[in-house]
């Protein structure tokens, strides 16, 4: 497995597959052809269907020139690796090409190129699997950060603290800001609303009401394209940090450390549902993205609760197995609708089923690595109308009651 560097980016929002990617791969197209006078990029099935709402054309245009770039939207055909492709082609003065690249865009901000491995870097993690992990873990007598540790090196921590700082940046501009989001139907952004009725409830509306405000903050910096992590994508940045912070607000004894380490294990678990099944929505549809969230944050939570290894693995398990055939189904392609929300709806369910876990022994019948099997089989049956297309589900229903208007 990669390093936990390749799972936590850095970047703007609003969609790490279809904003950030395609933004780097121009980044690298230019960088090769620079001298070259036009291009030309063809974006095909869910990145054509979805990437005007998502800013895909933003996100290329802006490194490759408005006035020097043409680009083609295919949504009804495909390439054969990835329902995110690209061809890039650099063109002469006479039209003609110079040099074409097909690439794909392949969730949280990677980008693979046709043919390439699945992860041509040397690996951090020998170990590919939970179930392998844990009795590792359980073998030496350590945790999941400290194999984290082990793997990527103590120059991890201040990795993960700069992590750590975007998260809470992000989460505390958006309780600030107010305002519509931009896109086309006219959302407005609600988390500070939340937070300031929360903080004049009852003690029973707390833990809802706090986790669903910092979510919808985080989440609503992203569609206003606003700077986030990916935790493992951009439309699914609200519910590591919003369980996280909540966590810190209500457990006095937490320090800077035990919510690094915690990030530590949560990107171990989403690292494994990457390597072994996709976080890409567009691939296996938004339970890639909600679902391995939530379990990174159900992992995250359970660990800062005092959960040994197996109840970790069980809070995470069940983060992922209660979201399996969870659609992407964005309305008019943007990230808002039903995204935002269910980033609060997540979050809230992260918290629930770390409680839940530590008021077991961990054992359970259906192991983590099983589910992320499932999730991956599952995600390949939906029909492409439900990955990231906005051709079906809610998108379809909001578009069918706006036309009849």
């Amino acid at each position: 497995m990669e390093s936990l560097r390749e799972l936590y980016r850095i970047g703007v929002g609003p969609s790490s597959s279809h904003t950030m990617g395609p933004r780097m791969a121009a980044e690298r197209f230019l960088e090769k052809h620079s001298d070259a006078p036009r291009f030309r990029v063809t974006l095909f099935e869910s990145l054509a269907a979805t990437g005007k709402g998502h800013l895909t054309d933003w996100a290329i245009l802006s490194v490759l020139g408005d006035d020097k770039t043409e680009l083609i939207w295919k949504a009804e055909e495909k390439m054969p690796e990835h329902p995110n492709g690209m061809q890039f082609e650099a063109l002469d003065n006479s039209g003609a090409v110079i040099d074409t690249w097909k690439v794909y865009s392949v969730g949280g901000g990677a980008i693979r190129e046709e043919g390439a491995a699945a992860s041509s870097a040397d690996p951090v993690y020998n170990l590919t699997t939970i179930t392998e992990i844990m009795a590792h873990c359980e073998d030496k007598g350590i945790t999941y950060w400290e194999y984290v540790e082990k793997c990527e090196g103590p120059e991890i921590w201040e990795f993960l603290r700069g992590v750590w700082e975007v998260m809470e940046a992000s989460l505390e501009r958006g309780l600030e800001a107010e305002g519509v989001l931009p896109g086309s139907i006219g959302l407005r952004r609600q988390a500070k609303s939340y937070y300031r009725r929360t903080k004049h409830a009852g003690p029973d509306m707390q833990l809802t009401g706090m986790t669903t405000a910092y979510a919808l903050a985080v989440s609503e910096e992203n569609a206003g394209g606003g700077e986030i992590v990916t935790a493992p994508t951009c439309g699914s940045c609200g519910i590591v940090p919003a369980t996280l912070r909540y966590l810190k607000d209500t457990q006095e004894h937490l320090k800077e450390n035990d919510l690094l380490r915690a990030l530590a294990t949560a990107g171990l678990f989403g690292n494994v549902i990457k390597t072994n099944a996709s976080i890409s929505g567009a691939e296996v549809g938004c339970q890639g993205e909600v679902g391995s969230a939530c379990a990174m944050a159900s992992a995250a939570a359970t660990q800062l609760m005092g959960g040994t290894l197996r109840q970790i693995e069980y809070a995470a398990e069940m983060g992922l197995e209660h979201h399996l055939g969870l659609t992407c189904d964005p309305v008019d392609g943007l990230v808002q609708i039903p995204c935002i929300e269910r980033n609060a709806c997540a979050s809230t369910r992260a918290l629930a089923r770390a409680q839940m876990s530590i008021l077991s022994d961990g054992s359970h019948r259906i192991p983590f690595d099983e589910v992320v099997e499932v999730m991956k089989k599952t995600g390949h049956d939906l029909p492409s109308l439900y990955r990231e297309t906005s051709t079906g589900g809610l998108a379809k229903a909001y578009n069918e009651r706006s036309n009849s208007k």
